[in-house]
């Protein structure tokens, strides 16, 4: 279906109509907007939305001009953010200087030689949880994938961030409160125009949830200011680099913004791993092969990490298809052009990874899943902003390098263990939320393995 276009400033301007975007954007909003995306060819689309009419933006040249090379003049601002601010608060994913000065103390919290000082614990903590999973298998009973990955996920953030300075109890009260809070705000992000005097579905839940976060994060930050002692964890580190220079609520929005980047993404990208493999037994047999190989009889460990290179790349091509933070929104602060067009101050950007991955120019069969296109020496014929699950320029992820620790050692774990096989039919599809998520619940039948122990 052809898009109508409209006649702008610099040149005609791709758009959608109210009668054809609303209802798409309404039912499916991820999937519509890769739809938009493709049949642009990668051009800049705007949206019309009645009295709001955003652009969207998923060329690899233009995602870089928002990104990196004029990303001061399109900054996380405008009406997309206020959901997310009411949760996350002013930290590491806003602007300006209070941005700055927690991207500066979270930084080197986040390097790779900081990563593989906390990856053994968090090995272990993995270990102990993924082995708990046998009693399911035993008794025949499926397990939630979704609700498995987010526990123990969690248990493993968790002991990175706030070390034994939380119970485990309130540790398993952030999971469900996070996952709450990220699950509601889905029509506040399709209908951004909407004023928070006006109540919609979700806002009861989602204001629930944060006050849950907050009894859980701010006497923990009282007690690590008290004495955050030498231990590695996140807040004793922030406390102690940091206790004099800011107040409580400003750690509690740096510990929340590195929980949900940590926890969230790596558990809602493992949750679509499961139905993948199903439908690709190839590359699920090559997968277990090498975590075989590697791993042996266990338990998996950090140092089997660098030796899981297959897994590394079924896991990047499980961030094309499925990136966890699928949406980026900008707001222009002042007048610029990208692509031909004219963008004034003020407007607002839609950048989504789940559309630029899915682009027919950039990605050969770009819907089909296929690791293989992460073989060494095939990403550096790409275009730099043809794919970034971790976003791009100064904003990137911090939690790239504790992303490929934590997640090959997951899958290694729980692979190394059973055989899964998706019980639920399918498909699945996107839900409306702030983080990729399937909006079926994927139930895994687990099936214990004979151990593989290698020869001495």
């Amino acid at each position: 279906m052809p898009i109508d276009v409209d006649t702008g400033p610099s040149r005609r301007v791709r758009s959608v109509p109210v009668r054809r975007a609303l209802p798409r954007l309404v039912r499916d909003p991820v999937s519509a907007l890769a739809e938009f995306a493709r049949e642009a060819g990668g051009e800049v689309v705007r949206l019309h939305l009645g009295p709001f009419r955003p652009y969207l933006v998923t060329h690899p040249d233009h995602v870089q001009q928002v990104l990196r090379t004029e990303w001061t003049n399109y900054q996380r601002q405008g009406v997309f953010w206020k959901p997310l601010g009411r949760m996350l608060g002013s930290s590491i994913l806003g602007e300006g200087e209070p941005w700055k000065s927690s991207r500066k103390a979270l930084q080197p919290l986040f390097t790779s030689r900081y990563v593989a000082e906390i990856a053994g614990e968090m090995a272990a903590t993995i270990n102990e949880r993924v082995g708990e999973l046998a009693g399911y298998a035993r008794g025949g009973r499926p397990i939630d994938a979704a609700r498995e990955m987010k526990d123990i996920v969690n248990q493993a953030v968790v002991r990175v961030l706030f070390g034994d300075k939380i119970s485990r109890e309130d540790g398993e009260r952030l999971a469900p409160a996070y996952d709450t809070a990220a699950g509601s705000i889905g029509l506040r992000l399709l209908m951004p125009f909407v004023p928070y005097s006006v109540r919609v579905p979700g806002d009861r839940a989602f204001m629930e949830a944060v006050r849950t976060v907050d009894d859980v994060v701010f006497p923990l930050i009282r007690e690590a200011r008290a004495d955050p002692g030498d231990g590695t964890d996140v807040i004793s580190a922030l406390c102690r680099d940091r206790g004099k220079e800011v107040d409580d609520r400003q750690i509690r929005d740096d510990l929340v913004s590195v929980y949900g980047a940590a926890s969230e993404t790596t558990a809602m990208t493992l949750t679509w791993l499961w139905p993948l493999l199903d439908a690709h037994p190839e590359v699920a047999a090559k997968l277990r092969r090498e975590i075989e190989d590697v791993v042996g009889a266990g338990p998996v460990a950090p140092a089997h990490v660098p030796g899981l290179g297959y897994t590394r790349m079924v896991l990047q091509e499980l961030m094309r298809l499925y990136p966890a933070g699928w949406i980026f929104p900008r707001m222009a602060m002042e007048d610029g052009v990208i692509g031909g067009v004219r963008i004034r101050a003020g407007s607002q950007l839609l950048i989504t990874p789940y559309a630029t991955h899915r682009l027919d120019g950039f990605w050969e069969r770009p819907l089909e899943f296929d690791p293989d296109r992460f073989l060494p020496g095939k990403q550096e014929r790409r275009h730099r902003y043809a794919y970034f699950p971790f976003g791009g320029g100064p904003h990137q992820c911090l939690g790239q390098h504790l992303f490929y620790v934590e997640a090959p050692l997951l899958v290694a774990a729980v692979l190394s263990r059973f055989r899964t096989a998706v019980r639920s039919p399918g498909p699945f599809t996107p839900a409306r939320s702030a983080s990729l998520r399937p909006e079926q619940k994927i139930e895994l039948d687990l099936t214990e393995v004979v151990p593989v122990r290698r020869a001495s």
